[in-house]
């Protein structure tokens, strides 16, 4: 009886259990590449340009923040129209899920109108960031495409003085 325990064990684990309808669930991967797209609908303006110093993402159940603007920098919005977008960062994580992603804006944020560059203040998004709620799992996920619509046309405020403010409006496509 004490040979046939081993025996018995070894077969356990050289043969694992058979499914019938080889239906196999997909293993979790250990990490998941995270892009970070941004495109604009068409807008009235010239030029809505958009001073991005930071992309961060954060996981669930983790307060830390990840740095992922790889391509920090001023963009016009009107250049990512008609299909056409750019990739503010890329990143590979260990998270289960993602709860949001923020952008940073920096202080070089300016709207065009009739040929002339006007500066745009940015009441919050240079302090707190813009916050875009993910609310996904990607634990399943070999790569995960983010796409943002940052539109313009709702975004750009002009005030009663003739100045103008960035209200950023961003849909998750």
């Amino acid at each position: 009886m004490k040979q046939l325990l081993p025996l018995v064990t070894l077969a356990l684990l050289l043969f694992p259990s058979c499914d019938k309808n080889n239906n196999e669930v997909p293993a979790p991967t250990s990490s998941t590449v995270v892009k970070v797209y941004l495109h604009d609908q068409p807008a009235e303006y010239q030029q809505v340009n958009i001073d991005i110093q930071e992309v961060l993402i954060k996981g669930y159940g983790n307060n830390d923040e990840i740095d992922m603007a790889d391509n920090a920098g001023v963009y016009n919005l009107l250049d990512y129209q008609n299909g056409l977008d750019t990739l503010l960062g890329e990143i590979t994580i260990d998270y289960d899920s993602i709860s949001q992603i923020r952008l940073v804006l920096g202080p070089n944020n300016s709207v065009m109108v009739d040929s002339v560059l006007y500066p745009m203040e940015t009441p919050s998004a240079q302090q707190s960031g813009l916050k875009i709620l993910i609310n996904g799992a990607v634990n399943y996920v070999d790569t995960l495409v983010i796409s943002l619509d940052f539109d313009a046309n709702e975004s750009v405020h002009q005030l009663g003085n003739g100045t103008y403010q960035l209200h950023p409006v961003i849909h998750q496509d």
